[in-house]
């Protein structure tokens, strides 16, 4: 399992509720930790797709940035802001 998988994983900023407001999301353990510590809600649909499909990603039974998509979808679904952040 690679935690730190950042290679093909485009970063998402997110603007969450509360501390920390900001956060950008660049690796799958980034991911993993504001789903289990700063995730407004753990009862959607689309956040149990996210958490699931983190924990595919993190074993390589996904790529990246599909769970990327999907992590989009739990934000949208829970009301969190989210930009794709560019690189220079």
């Amino acid at each position: 399992m690679d935690w730190n998988t950042s290679s093909t994983f485009t970063p998402v900023g997110l603007a969450l509720r509360g501390r920390p407001a900001h956060k950008v999301v660049c690796t799958l353990g980034d991911a993993a930790h504001i789903l289990i510590k700063n995730w407004p809600s753990d009862d959607g649909e689309e956040y149990v797709s996210a958490v699931k499909a983190c924990v595919d990603a993190i074993s390589g039974q996904i790529a990246p940035e599909q769970f990327r998509q999907i992590f989009l979808r739990a934000a949208n679904e829970a009301g969190i802001a989210a930009l794709t952040v560019v690189h220079p």
